[in-house]
């Protein structure tokens, strides 16, 4: 299975928007929106926020956008 295009996380990004707020309700709207699925910024916006480690950040991550296609 090939990983998705910058292209076409960007253009899922905003449907998938929803699901991340649920999951990390400490990051605004604005915030997720303006990463355009881009999960190395994401990663660390969440390591920052939720003060873990980057692994941990990076695990969820991962998980998230495994659940989503």
């Amino acid at each position: 299975m090939s990983l998705p295009s910058v292209d076409q996380l960007k253009g899922q990004w905003e449907q998938q928007v929803g699901a991340a707020k649920i999951v990390w309700g400490k990051l605004t709207e604005d915030e997720l929106l303006k990463l355009e699925g881009h999960q190395k910024k994401l990663t660390g916006l969440i390591q920052e926020r939720y003060a873990i480690t980057r692994d941990e950040a990076h695990r969820q991550v991962k998980t998230f956008f495994a659940k989503q296609h």
